[in-house]
């Protein structure tokens, strides 16, 4: 069966962030993995990336320092090992960018329950933002939250619904201070989500206000 098209897409400010290399780690994962599953976010982005490449072209050139060849070498003298991972089978049901987050596909994630029936898996980032999967049953909910930050919610199975409208496979939805909602998984499917924060959400219940600082949520 064909999937429905996706069409929620990118901004084009995180876009621009991304190919500048300026988004933080967490929401660098969410977008790329977004645009290995986009056309027009994967087009979008080529554009960008041409028109950062000619502004480079067209900068002033910057002498470099005597000893940067030197300084640099030592830098990477003092490097740790680097180790080769060993070879994985093929996943097929988690995009490319995420695998090696994962450490495989989706049989290998270790999820951890939140309440309700939803599950999350906290992924290994740098510490100015954070990267989660998500797991929420079939009709099963999300609870009512608003944003003190920016959050990336990117779906990858499933589809889930809320205020703003219904997002499916690839959909992304970006949120920021101006939205509450409260996100509820379609009845037909478990819903699979990668959700970027970068700060604490604002929950209204006391249930999920107290669990937070232990869920990192």
């Amino acid at each position: 069966m064909t999937q429905p098209a996706i069409k929620h897409h990118l901004t084009d400010a995180l876009l621009m962030a991304y190919s500048a290399g300026a988004l933080p780690e967490a929401f660098s994962l969410t977008v790329a993995t977004h645009i290995s599953m986009c056309d027009e976010c994967r087009a979008r982005l080529a554009s960008f990336d041409t028109v950062g490449g000619t502004l480079l072209d067209r900068s002033e050139a910057v002498e470099m320092g005597a000893d940067s060849l030197a300084a640099t070498m030592a830098l990477i003298r003092a490097g740790a090992p680097v180790e080769k991972p060993a070879p994985r089978k093929a996943s097929h049901n988690l995009p490319a960018p995420l695998r090696d987050y994962v450490g495989g596909d989706l049989q290998g994630v270790r999820w951890r329950s939140v309440g309700m029936g939803v599950k999350q898996a906290i992924l290994p980032t740098s510490r100015d933002a954070t990267a989660r999967l998500l797991y929420i049953p079939a009709g099963a909910s999300v609870p009512d939250h608003g944003h003190r930050g920016t959050e990336l919610t990117l779906v990858l199975q499933g589809a889930f619904v809320d205020e703003v409208d219904h997002f499916g496979p690839g959909d992304i939805e970006v949120a920021n201070e101006d939205l509450s909602h409260t996100p509820v998984a379609d009845i037909g499917a478990d819903c699979i989500c990668l959700a970027a924060t970068d700060a604490p959400l604002r929950f209204r219940s006391i249930m999920p206000r107290l669990a937070q600082p232990f869920l990192r949520i």
